[in-house]
C-alpha cells in the first residue's frame, strides 16, 4: 500500500494548509485503497478562499479581455503537455477507463478553446441616433466572485472545463468546491492555471462538507453559483442563493430515456446503447439508463444487449484494455446494488446480473458488472429514479405514441434519444420530447461546447444554462450607456441644465 498523501486547498495562488482536524478519504476504486486525504475545509478556510477571489477581482476584471484569454491559451497548452498525467489521475481517483478519462481531459481543452472566443462573445450592441443626437451602447461586464460546486463524476471537465474558463475569461474570479471523493485533478489543474500566468486568487479550489459549502449561498461577495449534483441539493442551493440575490445555474439529476422503434438498425443500435448506458460505469448525467422499446423487437434487442454487455472487459481503469472500470466508492456500489434489489422486489425481470463480478488480482476494487432490468412498468420506482451506475432499465411499448408519452411522464428531462430510420418519427420526436438534449440515432446527445447544456424539468434549475452563449450571459451583466454631445453652436443656444433626461428629441 502506497503512502497516503494529505492534501491542502488551493487559494491565493498556492496550497494552503487547512485549519481542520477532519480529513476525507480519496480512494483508488480500481484497487479499493485510500490514496489521499482531502481536508474538510473549515469556515475560516472557505472565507479565506473567497477573500482571495474578492481581492483578485478588481485587477483581473480591469485586465483587457484580449490579455485574459492569453492566459487561457497558455493553460490549454499546459493541459495538452500534461495530458497523459491528467488522464491517469482521473482514471486513478475516479475509476473511468483510460479512453473515458481522456475524454474528461479533452473536454477541458474544448471548453477552454470556446472561452478563448471571449473577446467576441463579450461584445455588446450599439445604436446611433436612438433619438436625435443620442447614441446608446450596451456593454457586457463581469460581476465579481462566483462559486462552483462540482460533482465527483467528471473531476476534470466540470470544474476546469464547464465552470472555470468562461468565468475567468469574462473577468470574474471563482472559488470551486471540488468533490472530496475526486479532488486531485482539479487541484492539479489549479497548479497549471498558476503556471499559465493566472494571477493569484482568480481560481481557488477547496474541499469541504455541505455545511461549509453553505457559506457560498449567503456570503455577500459571492455573486453567482454554478452547481452540478442532485436535484434536492440543487433546489436548496437555488432557493437559498436566489433569496440572497445571487445567480444560480443548477444542473441536476437525470433519467435519460431512449425510444427504440422496430425499424431501427438493431445491431448498431445495441452497440451504441452499450456505450451510452455502461460507459463511465453509468456515472454520468447523460447516461442512457432507460430504454423504451417497441414490443415487436424487444426480445431480440435484449438478447443483443446481453451479448454485447458480456463482452465488456472489466478491469482497473488505468489499464488501457479495460472497457468497464469500477464505481467510485464502496458506498456508491452499495447504493447501486440496493437499487437493483429494489427493482427485482418491484417485479422487474433480471435479464443480466452484474452484482457478483470479480476481477482477478483486484478483488478489493469497487466493481459492478453491467446489469439489465427488463419489463419495467410505470409503477416501478427503479424505472423513474436516477441510479447512477451500470444499470439499464427496459420498458416495453406498442408504438411511438405510447413510448413518447411514457418518456415525457418522467420528472427528469436532461436528454432523450430515438433510434429509428424514419424521418417522420425522428422529426416528431425532436419536436415533442421533453428532453433538453435530443439524439437521433445518437446515444449520448451532448452538444459541443458552443451550444449550451440544456437540461429541462427537474434536471435543471435556473434561467441560463451552462456553456454556449448562455454561459457567457450567466457570467456577465449588461450596462446600457446613452450619450449626447453638443457642438459649439448648440452650447450657446441650449440650456443643458433644463434637460429632463427624456429621449424625446428636439
Amino acid at each position: 500500500m502506497k503512502e497516503v498523501k494529505r492534501l491542502g486547498f488551493f487559494a491565493n495562488g498556492r496550497y494552503q494548509e487547512s485549519r481542520t482536524e477532519k480529513y476525507m478519504d480519496v480512494f483508488n476504486p480500481s484497487v479499493g485503497e485510500v490514496i489521499a486525504q482531502a481536508p474538510c475545509c473549515t469556515e475560516e478556510d472557505v472565507n479565506f478562499a473567497i477573500k482571495a477571489a474578492s481581492d483578485a477581482f478588481p485587477a483581473w476584471s480591469q485586465t483587457p479581455v484580449m490579455k485574459r484569454v492569453q492566459v487561457l491559451y497558455k493553460f490549454r497548452e499546459l493541459v495538452l503537455k500534461h495530458e497523459e498525467e491528467l488522464v491517469r489521475m482521473v482514471a486513478t481517483e475516479h475509476g473511468k477507463v483510460w479512453e473515458e478519462s481522456r475524454g474528461d481531459i479533452l473536454k477541458i481543452i474544448e471548453c477552454v478553446e470556446f472561452a478563448c472566443g471571449a473577446p467576441t462573445l463579450m461584445m455588446g450592441e450599439s445604436l446611433m441616433n436612438t433619438s436625435t443626437g443620442y447614441d446608446t451602447v450596451l456593454y457586457r461586464e463581469p460581476l465579481g466572485v462566483f462559486a462552483g460546486i462540482a460533482p465527483f463524476n467528471f473531476p476534470g471537465m466540470v470544474p476546469m472545463g464547464w465552470m472555470a474558463p468562461l468565468c475567468v475569461a469574462a473577468g470574474n474570479t471563482i472559488v470551486i468546491k471540488a468533490s472530496s471523493m475526486t479532488p486531485m485533478t482539479a487541484l492539479r489543474c489549479a497548479e497549471l492555471w498558476k503556471e499559465a500566468g493566472l494571477p493569484d486568487g482568480v481560481i481557488n479550489v477547496v474541499t469541504c462538507s455541505r455545511n461549509e459549502a453553505e457559506i457560498f449561498l449567503n456570503h455577500p461577495e459571492i455573486k453567482g453559483i454554478t452547481f452540478v449534483g442532485s436535484t434536492s441539493v440543487g433546489l436548496h442551493i437555488y432557493s437559498t442563493a436566489a433569496a440572497n440575490g445571487k445567480r444560480v445555474q443548477a444542473l441536476c439529476e437525470a433519467k435519460n430515456h431512449g425510444l427504440v422503434l422496430e425499424d431501427a438498425a438493431l445491431e448498431r443500435t445495441a452497440r451504441g446503447i452499450i456505450n451510452s448506458s455502461f460507459g463511465c460505469a453509468g456515472e454520468r448525467c447523460m447516461a442512457l439508463s432507460t430504454l423504451v422499446v417497441q414490443e415487436s423487437i424487444a426480445d431480440k434487442l435484449v438478447e443483443l444487449l446481453k451479448q454485447y454487455a458480456k463482452e465488456l472487459k472489466l478491469g482497473p481503469a488505468y489499464e488501457k484494455d479495460s472497457k468497464l472500470g469500477p464505481v467510485v466508492t464502496a458506498g456508491h456500489r452499495n447504493f447501486v446494488t440496493g437499487w437493483i434489489a429494489k427493482g427485482i422486489e418491484e417485479g422487474a425481470t433480471l435479464a443480466l446480473d452484474g452484482r457478483d463480478v470479480k476481477v482477478e488480482g483486484y478483488e478489493s476494487g469497487f466493481y459492478l458488472g453491467p446489469t439489465i432490468l427488463d419489463h419495467i412498468t410505470p409503477e416501478m420506482s427503479v424505472g423513474d429514479n436516477e441510479i447512477f451506475g451500470p444499470v439499464l432499465c427496459i420498458k416495453r411499448v406498442k408504438d411511438f405514441e405510447e413510448g413518447l408519452a411514457l418518456m415525457n411522464k418522467n420528472q427528469f428531462a436532461n436528454g432523450s434519444v430515438i433510434f429509428t430510420q424514419s424521418g417522420h418519427y425522428a422529426r416528431e420526436f425532436a419536436r415533442r420530447t421533453d428532453g433538453g438534449m435530443v439524439g437521433v440515432n445518437v446515444g449520448i446527445p451532448v452538444p459541443v461546447t458552443m451550444f449550451p447544456f440544456t437540461g429541462h424539468k427537474n434536471s435543471f434549475i435556473g434561467d441560463l444554462h451552462c456553456l454556449g452563449k448562455d454561459g457567457i450571459r450567466f457570467y456577465t451583466e449588461t450596462k446600457a450607456v446613452t450619450t449626447r454631445w453638443f457642438d459649439e453652436e448648440e452650447k450657446k443656444n441650449t440650456n443643458v441644465d433644463s434637460w429632463d433626461g427624456s429621449l424625446g428629441g428636439k
